[in-house]
This record gives structure tokens, sequence and C-alpha cells, in this order.
């Protein structure tokens, strides 16, 4: 009887614990892709000494910052899970002029606001449905919602602009200050980090990533996580495009887009979550969205290419496939 109840026990799938672990342990592959960040930008402040020493300078790289890391948060819930939502940058424009719907149908900015992001829910729980119940690759599913949420968008809007609401005070709060946008992602960076590291949701999310069969058959609710975490990035990205708006002033239809859904999952990968899932980081995301920044304004400041970012972010991403891929390999290896 104590035979087969010690065998259960070594087939449930056991929850990353991060008691005991040395700090430079918890935070090898943060510290790695921060160490990358600084070279970069001391190489780009040598080159150009008004890389970061001017305020301008500053707002303009946090302004680059702040929207790919908050879409990649969400994307790196999902991909911890083996998913992916190509749709992020479509609700990044649809969720904004839900927003403004509501507003011109007399609800006050705070509850426009809801609305907008209710409606960004709402897309993603269907893409979660979808991929979930009827057992679609995320891919194909988010592919499809891709294109339909842009041609609501388009209809919708008759493809014009629309002026962002709200008074001064609370559009400057939202993001028309300078640094507004970074503040609201350093403050959901962390709450993202205490959600994925600290509660049950985001250690079950990492446990059912790295083992989705060991974990179901240990009473984790694996489908449940999924549906929640697409829930969790399409409200991430309509946020973020509300973000945007407020910042510009304007709600562009043709905004976001697949520009700035793929540059959140490299910033993503660049931060240490692979495609294959079962691992990633928070911090990780935020660190490889400023290295993305810094790369994107050092060569405009140096006077590079633009063209050039691209073949640097091509060679960025398959660099950190290569090695999260061989990390991994070795950490299995180890644990034999």
């Amino acid at each position: 009887m104590n035979t087969v109840k010690e065998a259960s026990k070594a087939d449930t799938p056991r929850v990353p614990r991060r008691a005991g672990v040395s700090f430079a342990s918890h935070w090898a592959a943060e510290l790695r892709i921060l160490l990358v960040a600084v070279l970069l930008a001391a190489y780009f402040e040598f080159a150009n000494r008004d890389f970061l020493l001017t305020s301008a300078s500053l707002v303009n790289l946090s302004q680059f910052i702040a929207p790919v890391a908050i879409i990649a948060f969400g994307e790196i819930m999902l991909m911890i899970g083996g998913d992916i939502d190509l749709s992020a940058g479509m609700v990044f424009a649809f969720a904004p002029f839900m927003m403004v719907f509501a507003n011109d149908a007399g609800a006050p900015m705070w509850l426009a606001m809801i609305a907008g992001l209710v409606a960004a829910a709402l897309v993603g729980f269907v893409n979660g449905a979808v991929t979930v119940w009827l057992r679609l690759p995320s891919f194909v599913t988010t592919l499809g919602t891709l294109f339909l949420i842009n041609g609501i968008t388009l209809t919708v809007s008759r493809g014009t602009p629309a002026p962002a609401p709200g008074s001064p005070t609370f559009t400057g709060l939202m993001g028309s200050w300078g640094y507004s946008e970074i503040i609201w992602t350093v403050a959901i960076a962390f709450a993202m980090h205490v959600l994925l590291r600290h509660t049950r949701w985001g250690l079950h999310t990492q446990a059912a990533g790295a083992n989705p069969v060991g974990a179901s058959e240990a009473g984790i609710h694996v489908n449940r996580l999924r549906l929640g975490n697409f829930i969790l990035a399409a409200v991430l990205a309509g946020f973020t495009g509300m973000l945007e708006a407020f910042r510009i002033t304007s709600i562009d239809p043709q905004a976001g887009g697949n520009q700035i859904m793929f540059l959140a999952v490299a910033a993503a990968v660049i931060g240490g979550t692979p495609l294959t899932g079962g691992s990633g980081t928070i911090v990780g995301g935020l660190i490889g969205a400023a290295v993305l920044g810094i790369l994107n304004d050092g060569f405009t400041l140096i006077g590079i290419n633009a063209f050039t970012f691209n073949i640097i972010l091509g060679a960025a991403i398959l660099a950190a496939m290569i090695f999260n891929i061989h990390v991994g390999r070795i950490r299995r290896r180890a644990g034999r």
C-alpha cells in the first residue's frame, strides 16, 4: 500500500519552488538580458551623447518600451502554456473604439474604459474557447480573429480616426504625460510578476506548460488556465491600445497591427520565454522590450538605416531561441 502511495506521489508534477534558491540563480535569465541592455545603452551613449542624457530621448525610449512590454506580458502567460495570440495587435485598435462608442452613448469615462476592456475580454474568450474546446491550434484561431477584429474595427470606424475622449487631467494620467505609460508598465509588470511567480494561477500555468498531461492528472484545470490567459492577454492588449490613444490624443483604426504584436513576441523571446512553452518571466519580457527600444532609438540617433533594425531583431530572436533551447537541454540533463 505504501509503495502505491509513493509511486502516486512520484507521478505528481511538482509546482516550481523558489525557496532556498540563490539570488543569482533565481534571476540568472533576467541578469543576462539586463547585461545586454546595459551594454547596448552604453555603446549608443558613447556613439551619441544625446541617447540618454536628454529628456526627449528618455521619453521616446519609454514610449517605445511601454506598449511592447505590456502586450508581451500577456503573450508570456500564453507562451508558457504553449499558446500564442496573433490578434493582440488588432485588439489594440479595437478596444479604444469600443471605449469611444460607450462614451458617446453617455457613459462616464471610467465606465467607457471598462466597456472597452470587456470588449477586449470577449475577444480573448472567443480565442480561448475555440482553441480549448474545439481543439484548434492557437496560431490558427488567433490568425482568424486577427482578420475578423481588424475588419470589425475598420467597419464600425469607417476607416476614420476618432479623437480620444476625456479631460486633460484624465488623459495625462492615462498616457498623454510623457512618462505615464512607463509608470503603468512598471506597475503592471509588478502585478504580473506576482501573479506568475507567487500565486496558484501562475504556478499552475508553469506546471501545465511544462507537463500538461501530468498537471491535468494532478488536478490542475489546464483548460481553465489557458482560457483565462487568453482573456488576460486580450485585456492587456486592449488596455495598451487605450494608453496609446490617450498619448497621441487620437484613436486610429489602423493603429497597432501585426508590427506591435510581433515586437511583443520578440520581447518575450529575447527575455527568455521559449515558444515551446514551459517557462518564462515577466521581468525578462520587460527587459526584452527595453532591448528592442534601445536598438530602435540607438540606430535612429546614430543614423543607421531603419531596415537594419529588422536584421538585428531577426538575429536576436534566432540567437535567443537557440540559447533558450540549449539551456533547457542542459538543465534537463543536469536534473537526471
